[in-house]
């Protein structure tokens, strides 16, 4: 499979794992490079805009099946892709969909964030301090929290970075199910296959779930599920696009 990868599929393919090992290395020697480049809340004190493209080259450490299904995924689907659009449109689409999963689940995040540092500002907390030692000293940050545990919720909102390539992913995921609807696809442990537009559809729509109810704060893991419903939003509102214009192209 991987002979057949087309060129800027597979770049991107190395160059995930490339990342993924080098934040191996540096996590061994207790420097944990998630921390400057995920992407943090854009009113977060950790915030950096070049998080916003170095984020989705990071995976998830201590779950190796994070950047597994998403390398595996884009090899598969994003070779079609890049053969039917070419390397140029691909990889625009890439990124504008990685980009676009950025966007929106950071809108509902710093929002969140920004109402957690109102409140602490009425009850008398001297945020910019706090937020201060947020970037230069995280000791202090562990002494104040056990003292005033109300900070909590917005400490820990600011620190908690995205990373993964998922956004990017779904993209793909929604482009494809657009151009191949009825291309039958098959998943571990169920022995009939299940076409794109059904099989990438419902995933969609979990996602979608799921993102609203971690929103309601009825519903919370480790995963960016508004992410993923963003890079399909965008992936797939720029594949109408393209293919409106080129209305000669029937895949």
């Amino acid at each position: 499979m991987f002979r057949n990868l087309q060129p800027v599929t597979k770049n991107l393919v190395i160059l995930n794992i490339v990342v993924y090992i080098v934040c191996l290395i540096f996590s061994s020697r207790g420097i944990d490079l998630t921390n400057y480049l995920g992407a943090h809340y854009i009113t977060s004190p950790l915030f950096e805009p070049y998080q916003i493209v170095t984020h989705f080259f990071m995976h998830s450490l201590s779950n190796p099946l994070h950047i597994f299904m998403n390398m595996f995924i884009l090899a598969n689907l994003g070779t079609i892709l890049e053969r039917v659009w070419g390397p140029k449109r691909f990889f625009f689409a890439y990124i504008i969909s990685a980009v676009g999963a950025f966007l929106i689940y950071n809108a509902a995040g710093s929002y969140e964030l920004y109402q957690l540092k109102q409140t602490l500002v009425q009850m008398g907390v001297d945020v910019q301090q706090l937020d201060y030692m947020l970037r230069e000293n995280p000791q202090a940050i562990t002494r104040t929290m056990e003292m005033a545990p109300y900070i909590d919720p917005y400490v820990i909102k600011s620190y908690t970075p995205m990373v993964g390539a998922s956004g990017a992913i779904f993209g793909i995921m929604a482009a494809f199910a657009y151009l191949f609807p009825n291309t039958e696809m098959f998943l571990m442990f169920i022995p009939f296959p299940i076409k794109a537009k059904y099989l990438i559809g419902g995933y969609f729509l979990i996602e979608l779930y799921l993102s609203i109810q971690s929103i309601q704060g009825i519903y919370a893991d480790s995963v960016a599920h508004l992410a993923h419903v963003g890079g399909a939003v965008f992936g797939f509102v720029l594949t109408l696009i393209w293919n409106r214009k080129d209305r000669n192209n029937f895949y």
